[in-house]
Order: C-alpha cells, then sequence, then structure tokens
C-alpha cells in the first residue's frame, strides 16, 4: 500500500503529500483513505481530459466502441482481430487502418469509435472530412499560415480522413493532403475512410504519379478493412417510409 502511494503521488506530482503521511508514521487507515482518494482524483482527472480530447477531435457522433453493430460483411483482415482494435494496437505501433467499401455500411462510426476509445486513452485525435480538411488547408495556404496549420494538425496522435473519394480534388488540395499524408508516414497514425478502390484514387487525385506515392505509403503498414452490404440509412428509411 505504501509503494503504491508513494507511486501516485508522483504521478500526479503530489511533491510533499507522500512525506506527510510517513514522516510521523501516520495510521493504516490515514494511508487507506489517502490512497482512495488519490485514486478517486486520477480517475476524474482522466475522464475530464478525454472529454476535453473527444469535444477537441470534432467527431460528428459520440458512439463508442462498445456500441459498435459489427456484422457480417465487414471483411476484416486475417493478421487483425477485434480485440487488437479496441486495445488500439495499431496505434501503439503506428500502423494505419483503411476502411473500403460502400456508402452506410459502417465505416466512418467504426472510424469515430475507434478515435473516442484512443481519447479515453488520452491520444489527441483529429477528425476531419477530407474535402473539409483540404478547404482548411487550402485557405492557410493563401493567408500564408499554413506551417502553423500544419504543425497543429500534425501534433495529434491519430488523424481520421473520412469520405475520401466522394469529390475529386484540384491540383492544389492533392498536393497539400499528399504531404500532409507523407508526414504522418512511419510517425503517427491515419484511419481513412474511402468508398474507392485503391484503382480509382487516382479520379480523387487527378494525378496517377501522385496516386501511387500516396497508396505506397498509407497501405506499407496498414490493416486493411472491407465493407460490403446495404447502407444502414437507406433501410432504415425504408422501413421507415413501409410502416
Amino acid at each position: 500500500m505504501e509503494n503504491e502511494l508513494k507511486q501516485l503521488c508522483k504521478r500526479m506530482r503530489l511533491a510533499y503529500v507522500y512525506d506527510y503521511v510517513t514522516e510521523e508514521n501516520k495510521s493504516e487507515v490515514l494511508y487507506e483513505e489517502l490512497l482512495n482518494c488519490l485514486k478517486y482524483e486520477q480517475r476524474e482527472r482522466e475522464h475530464a481530459k478525454a472529454d476535453r480530447l473527444i469535444r477537441k477531435a470534432g467527431f460528428k457522433s459520440t458512439k463508442p466502441i462498445s456500441q459498435y453493430e459489427w456484422h457480417d460483411q465487414i471483411g476484416i483482415p486475417s493478421s487483425t482481430s477485434r480485440q487488437e482494435l479496441v486495445t488500439l494496437d495499431f496505434l501503439h505501433r503506428r500502423e494505419n487502418l483503411i476502411l473500403v467499401g460502400t456508402p452506410g455500411t459502417g465505416k466512418t462510426t467504426l472510424a469515430t469509435a475507434l478515435g473516442i476509445e484512443a481519447c479515453r486513452n488520452g491520444k489527441d485525435v483529429q477528425f476531419y472530412r477530407v474535402m473539409d480538411l483540404v478547404d482548411k488547408l487550402q485557405k492557410a495556404s493563401h493567408r500564408g499560415t499554413l506551417a502553423r496549420t500544419r504543425k497543429t494538425i500534425l501534433k495529434c496522435d491519430l488523424l481520421i480522413l473520412d469520405e475520401l473519394g466522394y469529390l475529386p480534388l484540384d491540383k492544389e488540395g492533392a498536393e497539400l493532403l499528399f504531404h500532409l499524408i507523407s508526414d504522418f508516414y512511419e510517425e503517427k497514425s491515419l484511419i481513412i475512410t474511402t468508398n474507392l478502390e485503391f484503382s480509382s484514387w487516382s479520379k480523387v487525385f487527378q494525378d496517377s504519379r501522385l496516386t501511387s506515392a500516396l497508396v505506397d505509403r498509407l497501405i506499407h503498414h496498414a490493416h486493411i478493412f472491407t465493407f460490403a452490404g446495404t447502407s444502414y440509412r437507406y433501410t432504415n428509411a425504408l422501413s421507415q417510409f413501409r410502416n
């Protein structure tokens, strides 16, 4: 108990609390009460930090991984398991997740849930729709603040890029996104959701050489998930119409 209290005081940067309870051989009851109090304080600090990180991330929903509805048309790589996803092994190894498939099959929901789980583990996460991020980078470039904007994004532990492929990018936007993704290569993790197979990415970036270089970087350390089936949104709307 004494060693646990000492380590907890150290982690919480309480330089003199441990000295107080040890200098005059305080009772075990005091040890236990103080230890329980500090454990509570630590838990609440962690919860508050997680809530701040979640708000800051820019998620469009707050559904946690525990509520994610897995379905049998999600193709999970043989080298990956659900448990490894939940424990964020890919993030610890600085690997990427690429979620490919038809709209409405759970890609964004899974990406968001994993991002929330990362926040719960004290990680800095940023979530962007691809077109929103490209627009942000282009505006920063025109204002002369691109370096500062890139630095802010590159500070995060996990960058989630949603809806790659829904709209084509112009030359400037494609190059800005390419350079940002390149800076994450083997340094930080990315989660990308897309409705396009890799062979069609040149339609988005409109440059075959840039596309090839980008895909090469992304898949080098990546787990690729495929999503099939009917859109949840379409199925839900259809059921309501029938009712």
